[in-house]
């Protein structure tokens, strides 16, 4: 029996800190490594995430084409194998266990959950069928369980892309490529499928703002001027530079290297390929307009960039308007934070209250033991490197408050405890052993039909794989 009246140092050998992670995506692995990794500390950290698989957006979210973006996997396969750390999956928060059972068995908890909602455009028709957004044909052709069976009418022969920033640019370019070089990829056999039977030949890629202050990155829009199957057509008339922009542009490379592309690829005009990506500048969609029971056109108003009063730009409609075709219409303004039960959240930012990683209350106060990382943070910015700087710098923060922090030795808080109510409360949940078995499979699965992986894109496909492939390998749990 432990004796729970000797209060010791937390973080030392006799009572190691417990930290609890909710989420596995980059800034989660990211967390868990910089705690495995500092000095003078004994730590036990275990990471939960909802779904069966790790790895959040860089599964679910990276494009398929992007395969070199997703060896990032390989780190952290390398902090899951550290004997201080392990994963729980198809473990949800708010379902199978509550805020309360986490802070019986662990001294921190570290909330890494993402932004999972998408920002709304709130013009007239944005409800109407062949309205979307784009975390759902992200989800979709990714083969994420939450978007699996999402319906998206490919017979549309003009598709439009609201945002430029870089999922944007995804979408677009998923809706553009010649799918045969997808078919190669991870992508989910589902949406190859269909997008073998797409007739999309138009996508209109459509900005509020300017060209220096589109977020895309040059690689980004390198690769769409590069498509063999489509045209990227930029109108000379929309890279003409007011003042403020152009002395932006001077200061910021990435958006210099962006300008440059754009320039060289309006000169080259329409082009000859069978598809056309329509770029557009300072256009916002003011209503979508429906034709048939659907979306079939759009309504855009041009807009001029005028001084937002912090040294930047901002758009302002002009009252001129022009009307697209858009049989397909795709949101990509944003993210936005879900919720969650026990968890303080700020409804207008999308994101968990904090300061400097430590989760606030409604009253601006510090929550005891409660962190904050990633998306979840600071909101949808930054790339999937950017998310270990930033949760390194909430591990310091945790760091602090540890090192004033003394604890008895309790049987609650121990790798047994926390077990025994994950067996409770979820029997079906997911080892990293058992994720590694599942992996083997859709790599097995996808070197048969030739591509690099072929994914099981539902939470019961999932647990039936790896509860045979446990029975082949002689696994016991």
């Amino acid at each position: 029996m432990a004796d729970g009246n000797k209060v010791v140092k937390v973080g030392s050998p006799e009572r190691p800190l417990r930290v609890a992670i909710i989420g596995s995506g980059p800034s989660g692995f990211y967390a868990a490594e910089a705690l495995l990794n500092a000095k003078d500390l004994a730590v036990q950290v275990d990471m939960f995430d909802r779904l069966p698989t790790p790895y959040g957006l860089v599964r679910g979210g990276v494009a398929p084409d992007h395969q070199k973006i997703k060896n990032v996997t390989m780190v952290y396969e390398k902090i899951a194998a550290r004997p201080a750390f392990r994963f729980f999956g198809n473990v949800m928060l708010g379902r199978d266990i509550q805020v309360d059972d986490l802070r019986r068995h662990y001294d921190h908890i570290v909330y890494a959950v993402g932004n999972e909602s998408d920002r709304r455009l709130k013009v007239p028709g944005e409800d109407l069928k062949g309205s979307h957004s784009a975390t759902a044909f992200v989800g979709w052709y990714n083969g994420h369980p939450d978007w699996r069976k999402e319906d998206f009418d490919l017979s549309q022969e003009s598709a439009a892309v609201i945002g430029i920033g870089n999922v944007a640019i995804d979408v677009t370019r998923i809706l553009a490529e010649d799918v045969e070089v997808l078919a190669k990829t991870d992508m989910a056999r589902h949406a190859v499928e269909a997008l073998r039977g797409s007739r999309v030949k138009t996508v209109w890629l459509l900005g509020r703002r300017g060209p220096v202050q589109a977020a895309f990155s040059p690689a980004e829009l390198k690769e769409l001027c590069e498509l063999h199957s489509s045209d990227l057509v930029v109108r000379e008339d929309e890279l003409k530079l007011d003042e403020v922009s152009r002395a932006a542009l001077e200061k910021d490379p990435e958006a210099k290297k962006n300008y440059d592309l754009l320039v060289q690829q309006a000169k080259k005009g329409e082009g000859s390929r069978p598809r056309k990506i329509c770029l557009r500048f300072c256009v916002s969609p003011t209503e979508l307009i429906e034709g048939n029971g659907r979306v079939a056109k759009m309504k855009l108003e041009i807009n001029q960039l005028v001084a937002d009063g912090k040294g930047g730009l901002k758009a302002q409609g002009t009252g001129q308007t022009e009307v697209i075709d858009a049989g397909l219409v795709f949101r990509s303004v944003g993210y936005h934070g879900v919720p969650i039960p026990g968890v303080p959240f700020d409804a207008k930012a999308g994101h968990i209250p904090n300061k400097d990683g430590r989760v606030l209350d409604d009253k601006a106060a510090v929550v005891a033991g409660a962190y904050v990382v990633g998306w979840a943070k600071r909101g949808p910015s930054g790339l999937i490197g950017t998310n270990r700087a930033d949760s390194v710098l909430t591990v310091k923060a945790m760091l602090e408050d540890v090192a004033k922090l003394s604890a008895p030795v309790e049987e609650s808080k121990t790798p047994e405890a926390a077990l025994a109510t994950v067996k409770a409360r979820q029997p079906d949940f997911v080892t990293f052993q058992d994720w590694k078995l599942l992996e083997t499979l859709e790599l097995s699965r996808g070197k048969q039909s030739g591509k690099i992986r072929e994914k099981f894109t539902t939470v019961a496909e999932m647990l039936e794989a790896i509860k045979k492939a446990r029975q082949e390998a002689c696994l016991v749990k």
